[in-house]
């Protein structure tokens, strides 16, 4: 075995989107890969066939699946962000939220944690951030 990733599958083409947004809110992260869909493959041309990208060392891969699910995200899956400031977990949290987001937990004490919050940003990823 080599390594164990976390795959994302978006639909209608919001994979590069995603991942835009994503490293621009996590320092140290960045896009490494994308390879796109051509003009005669199953997906659609300048789309993502595979993709990865880094938040903050972690490595997901993505996909914009040609084929339409009836399914997408839940939050039984979440990007963990362990925050080591207010500030930090009160600005990711906020620009999650602002940003087309729904809340699951909003920002508060849940007694596990002096700060946490959990909501599902616009793509409908799942996101726990906990102040530690």
């Amino acid at each position: 075995m080599d390594k164990v990733i976390p795959f994302l599958m978006f639909q209608e083409g919001k994979a590069e989107e995603a991942m835009n947004y994503y490293t621009s809110l996590i320092e140290d992260s960045e896009i490494t890969s994308i390879h796109r869909y051509g003009a005669n493959d199953a997906g659609k041309e300048g789309t993502v066939f595979q993709a990865t990208f880094t938040l903050k060392g972690q490595e997901f891969m993505c996909i914009d699946s040609h084929v339409k699910h009836a399914f997408s995200f839940t939050p039984s899956f979440s990007i963990y962000v362990a925050c080591t400031t207010e500030e930090e977990i009160d600005e990711l949290y906020g620009k999650l939220k602002d940003d087309g987001g729904h809340p699951l937990m909003p920002l508060g004490n849940y007694g596990f944690s002096k700060k946490f919050g959990w909501l599902n940003d616009r793509f409908g990823i799942s996101w726990q951030i906990n102040f530690v």
